[in-house]
């Protein structure tokens, strides 16, 4: 018995499209916002400043240990507004679907990203459907956008990181990244290779509730990884930034796959961690809240904020020596989230 596929017909606008429409969104999606069905979704004004951010997803493998690009795609926009210390409201999903594509894997992306919005508190208010001919595209693309709001007296940027902040990262290096290159290369690692993905809303209205005026910027490290989103963080504070070699969290099978590859974990995608830049003398109070929370479990304080070349990234060595980290010039690899 031949499996049930996407076909062209079903990005029609038509009676396929409204029976995928019916019988995969609004089974797994449901919700009073979404079963409307309007070409846009009214939402109830929550008061404040609103953050709206989009991001395309288009990893491969579509599944992978610890996620997978539905997954992906919430948490990452969910992650993005958190960034600037909104807390998620809504969702948009938008999906381009290859024409050949099985009716079973879509359901598996369907049901991931329905368990991911239930999970977060977050709903999936609208979105949109598009079928291309086989060969045109690679099974599932995910475009989502979200929408947050912002309290009062919360302001995050990264132009607000100052001399003396301390830089804390809620986890290890590379988890993400280093996962997909091994499962698409086809590369066995003695471990647990896993994505990290996660959402880190909670753990972000944590932080702003606990330590409101010490919190100076937050960011998520994915493309480019920790190095280039702490060089991008330098250049737009205007300081230099200090890091400490033995401080920086890498899981050994991680570094093990990455001396296989000739990686650096710096340099690898996360999608579920973020550097936190905090006043140095809130330091070690802001880590022990993270600590305490299974997003954060794991955090380490990894460096500083000094005087210095705007935009300059240094690591220092336990024998006393430091070499520059610049920002990832090329990809090791396309199509990581």
């Amino acid at each position: 018995m031949s499996k049930k596929m996407i076909l062209l017909d079903h990005g029609s606008g038509g009676v396929a499209s409204q029976d995928l429409i019916t019988t995969m969104f609004l089974k797994h999606l449901d919700n009073p916002i979404l079963n409307s069905l309007e070409d846009s979704a009214i939402l109830q004004n929550h008061g404040g400043r609103i953050a709206f951010t989009t991001d395309s997803y288009v990893v491969d493998p579509i599944f992978f240990p610890g996620g997978d690009i539905g997954k992906l795609a919430v948490h990452g926009t969910i992650n993005d507004l958190a960034m600037r210390g909104a807390q998620p409201h809504a969702l948009s999903l938008g999906l381009i679907l290859e024409e050949g594509l099985l009716f079973e894997e879509l359901e598996r992306v369907i049901i991931s990203i329905a368990e991911a919005c239930k999970e977060a508190g977050v709903f999936i208010v609208t979105g949109d459907t598009k079928v291309v001919p086989k060969g045109k595209g690679d099974k599932i693309f995910i475009n989502t956008s979200g929408i947050g709001f912002v309290p009062d007296g919360v302001d995050i940027s990264s132009k607000y990181a100052k001399e003396g902040d301390a830089i804390i990262l809620s986890g290890t290096m590379g988890d993400h990244g280093i996962t997909i290159m091994t499962r698409r290369a086809g590369i066995a690692v003695q471990g647990d290779l896993r994505s990290d993905t996660m959402a880190l809303h909670r753990l972000v209205a944590t932080l702003l509730k606990e330590m409101p005026d010490a919190i100076h910027t937050l960011r998520d490290p994915t493309r480019g990884g920790v190095a280039s989103t702490l060089n991008e963080i330098a250049e737009n504070s205007g300081l230099a930034i200090e890091l400490i070699a033995e401080a920086l969290p890498v899981r050994p099978q991680v570094n093990a796959a990455c001396e296989l590859l000739g990686l650096e974990p710096l340099y690898l995608a996360n999608e579920g961690k973020c550097l936190v830049i905090v006043s140095g003398d809130k330091a070690e109070e802001t880590l022990q809240i993270m600590r305490a929370m299974p997003e954060g479990k794991e955090a380490a304080i990894i460096g500083k904020l000094v005087a210095g070349k705007a935009g300059r990234v240094v690591i220092n060595t336990p024998i006393g020596g430091s070499r520059v980290v610049t920002p990832l010039h090329g990809m090791p690899l396309p199509r990581i989230c």
